[in-house]
């Protein structure tokens, strides 16, 4: 095992705008994939959020 495999990965960080000129195409799909991964993880956030709201709407209308 050399040093590089004993040392912990950095963890895959993308900046919104950041330069993509340096990234290769394997880490291109894999920020891709991670972002992919928060949007849903974001909408899915959002549909409960918006469900709990329409049933306090529904329970203080009456």
């Amino acid at each position: 095992m050399s040093m590089d495999e004993d040392r912990p990965r950095k963890k895959t960080v993308h900046e919104i705008g950041q330069d993509l000129t340096l990234l290769s195409v394997e880490e291109l799909s894999n920020r891709i994939a991670l972002l992919k991964e928060e949007i849903a993880r974001l909408e899915a956030d959002c549909r409960k959020k918006q469900a709990s709201r329409s049933a306090a709407n529904q329970f203080f209308k009456r």
